[in-house]
Parts: structure tokens; C-alpha cells; sequence
């Protein structure tokens, strides 16, 4: 009980952390990132697909993102989702190949970057707290069925608090990592 519980809640946490790093990856920052448009849904033929499904996405510093098409016939849907995305970009069209060019960002719009950052932080933080109030009802369950004694019992929940801090140590380290990001 004592170590599957611990076990559950790390386990809990790290998905917590890749599903903020992988929502962090799609924030738009000064660089250029493939991740920024490889997962935006492209409605292809009565299929909705990720871009990184439907070409070859690279990067070309300082600042051009450039996807190689492999159907011709996706290129305008492609462009077209591009631009109705909240990225607000807008694609060129150069053969078989999709230029984006991201523009320098505003200290307006890095100030809206960062605000969105943290309500996401905090939508994930918490996701932990749900994390831990389950780990915790869970414990206290075994305890009134008797199956861990009093002391076990705070000792759990000792643990459980350990997992949670860890977790919440790391997610505030992605978030000043992601604010500096936004702000060079």
C-alpha cells in the first residue's frame, strides 16, 4: 500500500509535468520551434490531422519556420489552419513548401504570453492538488478499513506531500525557464 501509493503519485506527477512541457512547447517564443505548429489540426479530406503528419517540419534561424508538404493538395489547408490558429502567423507558399516567418514580438504580446504561462502553470498545479487530495482520501480510506495503523498513515501522507512539493518545485522551474524564454 505504503509504496503504490507513493508509486501512483509520482506517476500522476510526471504526466502532470509532460503535459505542461508539451503545452509550453506550443507557446510561441523569440525562437523558432517546430513544436509551435506541428500539432495544429488541418482537416484533411474528412480527417483532421496534425501538420507533423502531413509534411516535414524544420527550422531556419533566426526566425522562419519551414514545412515540406508532401500532397500538394494539403497545402492550402495547411495555410489556411495556420492562419486561423491563436497564433496569429501567416504562412507563405513556395512550391511545396510552407515559409513561416515569426515576426519579433511586442512587449504587449510577450506580456500576454506570460499571462496565459501562468493560468496554464496554474491549471496544472492544480491538476497536483487533485493528485494529492486522491492520494490522501485513499490513505484515509485504508486507514478506517484498518488495513495501515495510525502511524503508517501520516507517514503516507508524509510521503504523498514529499512527491507533491517535488512536483510543484519543478513545474515553478519550467515556468521561470518559459518566462525567460518569452521575455529574451
Amino acid at each position: 500500500m505504503a509504496e503504490q501509493q507513493i508509486e501512483k503519485i509520482r506517476k500522476d506527477g510526471a504526466e502532470i509535468i509532460a503535459g505542461l512541457k508539451k503545452m509550453y512547447a506550443g507557446v510561441r517564443t523569440s525562437r523558432p520551434q517546430t513544436a509551435l505548429v506541428e500539432d495544429i489540426k488541418v482537416d484533411y479530406y474528412g480527417q483532421v490531422l496534425p501538420v507533423k503528419q502531413l509534411g516535414t517540419i524544420g527550422v531556419h534561424p533566426p526566425r522562419e519556420i519551414d514545412i515540406q508538404v508532401w500532397d500538394q493538395n494539403a497545402i492550402p489547408l495547411i495555410v489556411k489552419a495556420i492562419e486561423a490558429s491563436t497564433l496569429k502567423l501567416s504562412a507563405n507558399v513556395s512550391g511545396n513548401s510552407i515559409k513561416i516567418n515569426l515576426p519579433e514580438l511586442s512587449q504587449e504580446r510577450r506580456e500576454e504570453l506570460i499571462k496565459y504561462v501562468k493560468k496554464a502553470t496554474e491549471e496544472h498545479k492544480i491538476q497536483v492538488r487533485h493528485a494529492r487530495d486522491e492520494a490522501n482520501r485513499d490513505i484515509q480510506t485504508a486507514f478506517d478499513a484498518g488495513g495501515v495503523g495510525e502511524d503508517q498513515k501520516f507517514k503516507l501522507k508524509e510521503g504523498v506531500q514529499k512527491e507533491i512539493d517535488k512536483t510543484n518545485a519543478e513545474i515553478e522551474k519550467l515556468l521561470e525557464n518559459k518566462i525567460k524564454e518569452i521575455e529574451e
